[in-house]
């Protein structure tokens, strides 16, 4: 086989040292808070749909060039792209650091509410719960160094902007962020399919820290024991529990109805 066959059989090459952002939605909530791409990728014969995108990134300097609908499926791995593909800078989480120098400067009047996730590896409910975080208005998402799901592509395609929107922070060890967020007067909530209360039973209304488990096995031992309190969803029907990222969103709403009333 010759170098040209490999190569085109490669397709092109993505730029370096940057993130690649697909679906219409999550480049939309990009563009929208001012975030344009370095460069864009749009699928051929579909530049006539996307023409505002385009007009858009290139207002704001990306490089558009127009590419064969196998060169996206390859980059994306066959996930829907729906013709364009951004590069941007990657998404960087913040230290534990950065989240108690926040926490000291918070406003009497807002309390935080934070989401915690621990051991949650799957990139579609990690997109879907930063979605749902910055729908109910979190303050912030802190996962652990190891065993989270990356902040990759498609957490920025699922989250459709909140993955940009929604401060994470990466701490090395959970429990012992747990403990420092106690001291710093936030109350912790962990979800248990086995606690005697159920989430409606909790004050979400002041400082609260949410914290899910890992898809099947919940939470970590230790972060069980760093917990404040145990809740459960009250389940109705034959299924014994929710996808994480459904839990979340009804407990993270169940938070902003607290908050709400109160105000």
């Amino acid at each position: 086989m010759s170098a040209h066959g490999s190569a085109h059989r490669r397709g092109p090459r993505p730029p370096e040292g940057l993130d690649h952002v697909f679906g219409v939605h999550a480049l939309e909530s990009l563009l929208e808070r001012g975030e344009a791409p370095r460069a864009l990728w749009v699928q051929q014969g579909a530049a006539k749909r996307l023409q505002t995108i385009i007009r858009r990134a290139r207002d704001g300097g990306a490089v558009v060039k127009e590419h064969p609908r196998e060169a996206l499926d390859q980059l994306t791995r066959g996930a829907a792209h729906q013709g364009v593909v951004a590069f941007c800078p990657p998404l960087v989480a913040e230290s534990e650091a950065s989240l108690m120098l926040k926490l000291k400067a918070w406003p009497h009047d807002t309390p935080p509410l934070l989401l915690v996730l621990d051991g949650v590896t799957d990139v579609h409910n990690f997109g879907a719960c930063l979605r749902s975080a910055d729908a109910a208005g979190a303050h912030g998402v802190i996962v652990a160094k190891d065993k989270a799901a990356p902040l990759n592509a498609t957490v920025r395609k699922v989250a459709c902007g909140a993955a940009e929107s929604v401060p994470v922070y990466q701490v090395t060890n959970l429990a012992r962020t747990l403990g420092a967020l106690k001291d710093a007067g936030v109350w912790i909530t962990g979800t248990a399919g086995e606690a005697d209360h159920s989430v409606y039973d909790i004050d979400f209304s002041g400082p609260v820290a949410l914290v899910m488990g890992a898809e099947g096995k919940g939470m970590r031992r230790l972060t069980r024991n760093a917990c404040d309190y145990l809740a459960k969803l009250p389940m109705a029907g034959e299924v014994s529990s929710l996808n994480v990222s459904v839990a979340t969103g009804i407990c993270l709403f169940e938070a902003l109805r607290q908050r709400r009333l109160a105000s």
